[in-house]
């Protein structure tokens, strides 16, 4: 047990040693956030609910059902292996938004697709958002890398910090994005 504590505690150390950085596209005004660490980075940038919104317009949603994913924080991901020493395996699941004194899991695919079934959504407009989005979970060999839409089940312009978690070759590794926030309400 005394083992485990010391090792948590190492694998947070070394987590909260890597920065967020963050960048703000002059032209576009897009802001983006990336941490970078042993071998791997994860990279998010705002999608704004006017751009979410026309990409599921275009691909058969009906405009609520469209609004409604617009107005949940959604970013594009971007995770890599660029040279951990093994494979990366991830879960979504294991990843929290931290929200003043609120944690709250990620709104994944699977609850998406619930819900757009409910709401009649055409079985091609829930395909297409079902590949649009970063997998639930993957594996990365060394140089491997994957991007997709994320939702943070936030409101437009909130602020957050993203606790995430991965292995590699089995051991338990974790970090932290700080201060993100999702776009503002272009609409």
């Amino acid at each position: 047990m005394a083992v485990n504590i010391l090792l948590a505690a190492v694998f947070m150390s070394a987590a909260s040693a890597a920065e967020t950085n963050y960048t703000k596209n002059p032209e576009t005004g897009i802001e983006s956030w990336e941490w970078r660490e042993g071998g791997v980075t994860l990279q998010l940038g705002q999608i704004t609910p006017g751009l979410a919104q026309g990409f599921y317009l275009a691909r058969g949603f009906d405009a609520d059902s469209a609004d409604l994913f617009a107005r949940n924080c959604a970013f594009m991901a971007v995770l890599r292996n660029e040279s951990a020493p093994g494979k990366l395996r991830f879960h979504l699941a294991d990843w929290r938004v931290v929200a003043a004194t609120q944690t709250q899991p990620l709104k994944l695919d699977a609850e998406w697709q619930k819900l757009w079934r409910r709401r009649g959504v055409p079985t091609a407009a829930r395909t297409a958002f079902h590949w649009a989005q970063l997998p639930i979970e993957h594996v990365y060999e060394s140089g491997d890398w994957n991007m997709g839409m994320v939702s943070m089940g936030r409101k437009p312009g909130e602020r957050f910090d993203l606790r995430f978690r991965w292995n590699v070759n089995g051991t338990e590794q974790s970090g932290v994005l700080t201060n993100i926030r999702c776009a503002a309400d272009d609409r």
